[in-house]
């Protein structure tokens, strides 16, 4: 037997003593003592005896206090020898009495023996359990102390506490039933294994599939615990509430771990979803008990906004990770609200931290930049990296770029509400025709994404004001020319996702809706890895113009809430616009880079022609070697968008005729483009007199 069965045993040797005496004292006197039926039917000598015993006279009200009487003196001595049990009577602010009580009520689950003094005491053999009255007895209190009955209240310590449930509650106080918990139980013999009601809820600090866990806190949790070392005296101290608001999903799980491991208390944590909240009364007086059982403080990570209140306790050191809602309120203590910077993706120890979980990766892989767009925490970079490492295994190679690029794309994804649409780059630099000037700024925007945090962060070039670490670029020029599909290669040579913002769904009529609207878009841009695309900005980013009436003053007062909103983001900005003069001057200082994108010349109008026909489309010889692409580049002055829908009309007619595409079908598709847009063509020209 380990220490803590060895001193229960002890403890128990103590109460059995305690209660052969009073069994003698009973059977010294009680008529019925010899009865084999005892218990089973009342005599008339016993009940007279049961009479004389009870009377009155024999113990009047206030006779002794709790105070006065003293516990068992054997049972006491014992239970300062069992270190759980003194330790959990310290924990719970329990009294000598209290103890007394919790050891004669757990003994029938450590000794059948008790079952059977049990059932004589009570005078009734199916009743084989302590009751109020036989502890009271055993304590030396009379049934007419108020103090000694209010140790079994609703607000004792021990019910209270979790630890001594009275059942039969119908009966009078004195002939209810003590039952102490299983898990009580198991926790005084040294069992820590949680309660069943909380089987698939609860998830320890060495349970979170972290290496190393919440001791070996990365280099961004030490700062954050650093900058705040009265956190960690709140936790060490006692029960206390506090919100750690993150701005991105999951970067203050470690943080709450480790403040709580550098209290000394070990942490508990918890999911809470709706579904975990509709079971809020079946399991938070489990866990608030397991808790306080093993001295430690809980965090409640909130996926979505919530209302926490029920695990909001005066009992327990409690961290809230995430947001709270509004109308969230009426707890013991007032929570104490922290905000969590976000981890620097691009760091050093960030790239060692990838290469430790990764291992062994092909040896072309830029590994530094291929992992700075993304600010993963420490747990989701262990699962991006054991993803990349089984995706790379179902082609038996090692991980690469691609590998990682996509596992963490698959940590990170996450919807982005109504009112966006979702784009998985599919493009790249080959498939982008522009001039080397705007060719040379979309890498440099790249180079930006990648390299902020070491310019914003370890370089500190990042001034004060609230800002952010986000890149916000402006992609000026006419329908056509490439804007959104630039966005696109960017986000595809970032190894982004791409989110298009649909303004129309964002939108409302009605007075500081549009900005409800756009604070969410931008809070949870905040929390992902992708690249937002503004597609066609002047709609909310238009100029702010002379109040003249109600109308005017609430566009600037949106057009006000942007500025600083767009100053203050985190993420990757893209904006579009088909007239830059439409932007409000107040925006163009606070985007990194602007890219005019031209109306394609000549030569750039070939090009596309070519990239749009490149591949395995049937070409006549006259179009594969460019020929028959001159005339057509040269007569028909066509942007990007519009000479890929003239191409897709050429192939089209081409298969419809089942030929390659020749010089006929390019000019039929140009014609037509140009008609869509409402110009005459040379052919429209013919027999019109001027």
């Amino acid at each position: 037997m380990n220490g803590d069965a060895v001193a229960a045993r002890h403890c128990l040797d103590r109460l059995a003593e305690q209660i052969r005496a009073l069994i003698d004292e009973r059977s010294a006197t009680d008529p019925s003592a010899g009865d084999p039926f005892r218990g089973l039917r009342l005599s008339q000598d016993h009940v007279g005896w049961l009479l004389d015993a009870g009377s009155l006279d024999a113990g009047s009200p206030g006779a002794g206090s709790l105070d006065a009487a003293p516990a068992p003196g054997q049972v006491a001595i014992a239970v300062r020898e069992w270190p759980r049990l003194a330790e959990l009577a310290e924990v719970f602010a329990l009294s000598e009495f209290d103890a007394a009580v919790l050891v004669l009520a757990l003994a029938p689950d450590l000794d059948r023996v008790f079952e059977s003094c049990y059932g004589y005491l009570n005078d009734d053999v199916t009743r084989r359990r302590a009751t109020v009255g036989l502890a009271l007895d055993l304590c030396g209190h009379n049934a007419w102390d108020p103090a000694a009955r209010a140790r079994f209240g609703r607000g004792a310590p021990l019910v209270e506490g979790g630890l001594l449930e009275l059942e039969d509650t119908e009966r009078p106080l004195l002939s209810r039933t003590l039952r102490v918990p299983d898990r009580v139980v198991a926790h005084l013999l040294g069992d820590d294994t949680p309660d069943d009601v909380l089987h698939g809820l609860l998830q320890t600090a060495d349970g979170l599939g972290v290496r190393g866990g919440a001791a070996e806190p990365d280099a961004a949790t030490r700062a954050e615990i650093e900058r705040r070392p009265g956190l960690v005296d709140l936790l060490r101290t006692g029960p206390t509430l506090i919100q750690l608001r993150e701005q991105r999903k999951g970067s203050a799980d470690a943080v709450a771990l480790a403040l709580f491991a550098a209290a000394g208390r070990p942490a508990l944590r918890i999911t809470l979803t709706e579904q975990v909240l509709a079971r809020a009364e079946q399991f938070v007086p489990a866990l608030v008990r397991e808790a306080r059982l093993r001295g430690a403080g809980l965090v409640v990570v909130l996926p979505e906004p919530a209302d926490p209140g029920p695990l909001c306790t005066d009992r327990i050191p409690v961290v809230l990770v995430g947001e709270v809602r509004r109308e969230s309120g009426g707890w013991p203590v007032r929570p104490l609200v922290v905000d969590v910077q976000s981890p620097p993706g691009g760091s050093p120890e960030w790239v060692a931290r990838w290469r430790a979980e990764l291992g062994p990766i092909a040896p072309d892989t830029d590994l530094e930049a291929t992992v700075a767009p993304f600010r993963l925490t420490a747990t989701g970079i262990a699962r991006a990296a054991g993803t990349a490492r089984a995706l790379a295994a179902l082609e038996d190679r090692q991980p690469d770029e691609t590998h990682i690029r996509r596992a963490a794309r698959q940590e990170n994804a996450r919807g982005m509400g109504p009112g966006v649409r979702h784009v998985e780059p599919a493009v790249g630099w080959p498939d982008l025709v522009l001039p080397e000037t705007e060719g040379a700024r979309l890498r440099e925007l790249v180079d930006r994404v990648r390299n902020r945090d070491r310019v914003l962060g370890t370089w500190g070039l990042r001034t004060g004001g609230g800002r952010g670490r986000g890149v916000a670029a402006l992609f000026a020029g006419e329908s056509g020319t490439g804007k959104t599909l630039a966005a696109e290669v960017v986000a595809g040579e970032l190894g982004l996702d791409l989110y298009v913002v649909e303004l129309s769904a964002l939108v409302d009529k009605y007075v500081g809706e549009t900005e409800k609207n756009l604070e969410r878009l931008f809070a949870e841009a905040d929390r992902v890895d992708a690249v937002i695309l503004f597609d066609e900005a002047d709609a909310v980013f238009g100029k702010r113009s002379e109040t003249k009436d109600a109308h005017d003053r609430y566009a600037n007062m949106e057009s006000a809430y942007l500025l600083q909103r767009l100053e203050s983001f985190n993420g990757v900005a893209l904006l579009t616009t088909n007239l830059r003069a439409n932007i409000d001057d107040a925006f163009t200082r606070r985007f990194d880079l602007i890219v005019d994108f031209p109306f394609p010349d000549a030569a750039l109008r070939k090009a596309l022609w070519q990239r749009c026909l490149s591949g395995p489309v049937p070409l006549d010889p006259d179009v594969a070697d460019g020929t028959a692409l001159d005339p057509v580049a040269d007569r028909f002055e066509l942007a990007g968008g519009a000479i890929r829908a003239a191409a897709t009309t050429a192939a089209y007619l081409a298969a419809a005729g089942a030929r390659a595409v020749g010089a006929e079908d390019l000019l039929t598709g140009a014609r037509r483009e140009y008609r869509k847009m409402g110009r005459l063509s040379e052919e429209d020209l013919v027999g019109l007199e001027f």
